[in-house]
């Protein structure tokens, strides 16, 4: 079953993203604000994007469990949960959050100048919990110098990988996404000799080859973010992002994975946070720490459109 006018889930990789989470205030009147938002955001994203056609500017919207109750009560996508917090030998918070905007384009002014337009028109009835501005960081690497995202499937391995089609046949199009804000100990993972980073990462740090299976660590990143399941490798499409506040000596990456199921990214990050086996944990943990964690369901853009109609 070929997925249906999916979000821009697949979108190319930006230099830019704004990543904004908010909660639904309580009243009728501002579930009915949020789907108003629904139908007028393809609109929204039109007008916005007309400035610079060469922009690619992009938005997806996603929803929590509680919020799909609430907004669109049942039917409702078969895996949608809360995010489920993990406590291993580290800590991977679930944090508030209703809907997930996922803002990217190659000018961070049109990203800004859409998420001011969505508040403005959501006005009182959502609160911002979190909005993290995320950069492109040299040569696609985050700010602990590695580069992130080389595995990232692409065109229809992508689609594959991210959209729904006849296991949830209601929902196709549809797709799911889980988002983590980790602020690293830039001090600390600098004192370390680059031989002992690249075995936390599993690849080099200039060259961005992945390490022989006889020289990696079974606690490496990479080894650990591999999901093997019937023989066959369970993929997933990340976005991660950069960002920081030099001032204030903060330095993170913005977590984002895509999936047609929750399932695969939730078995990445209990093999980072417990260990497999348990113990064996992800190393790179003792210098990112996650601050924040949500799991949304993206809806496809005919889902949304309904409400235009409405």
């Amino acid at each position: 079953m070929q997925p249906k006018n999916p979000q821009a889930v697949v979108a190319q990789l930006t230099r830019a993203a704004i990543f904004l989470v908010v909660t639904v205030n309580p009243g009728k009147e501002n579930e009915a604000a949020v789907r108003a938002l629904c139908g007028d955001l393809a609109a929204l994203l039109r007008a916005v994007s007309f400035r610079d056609l060469e922009g690619r500017l992009s938005c997806v919207v996603a929803f929590g469990s509680a919020a799909w109750d609430r907004l669109f009560g049942t039917p409702k996508p078969e895996e949608l949960h809360p995010f489920r917090e993990i406590r291993g030998q580290h800590h991977a918070p679930a944090t508030p959050g209703d809907i997930l905007f996922h803002i990217r384009s190659a000018r961070m002014d049109l990203c800004f100048e859409l998420a001011t337009q969505i508040m403005s028109r959501l006005g009182g009835a959502v609160s911002a919990v979190d909005e993290t501005h995320g950069f492109n960081y040299f040569d696609d690497r985050d700010l602990i110098g590695f580069v992130d995202g080389t595995e990232n499937p692409v065109e229809q391995a992508a689609c594959d990988a991210t959209l729904i089609g006849d296991e949830d046949a209601g929902f196709a199009g549809g797709s799911y996404v889980i988002v983590q804000k980790y602020l690293h100990d830039l001090k600390k993972w600098n004192t370390l000799p680059i031989e002992q980073q690249e075995k936390i990462i599993g690849r080099t740090k200039l060259s961005d080859i992945e390490l022989d299976d006889d020289v990696k660590p079974s606690f490496a990143h990479n080894a650990l973010t591999t999901i093997m399941e019937d023989g066959k490798q369970l993929e997933i499409v990340r976005d991660n992002m950069p960002f920081g506040d030099a001032g204030k000596g903060e330095f993170g990456t913005y977590f984002i994975g895509y999936a047609r199921s929750p399932h695969r990214i939730e078995r990445m990050l209990e093999n980072m946070f417990v260990g497999q086996p348990p113990g064996n944990y992800d190393r790179l943990l003792d210098y990112s720490r996650a601050v924040t964690g949500g799991l949304f369901f993206v809806p496809s853009a005919s889902f949304l459109a309904k409400f235009a109609a409405d």
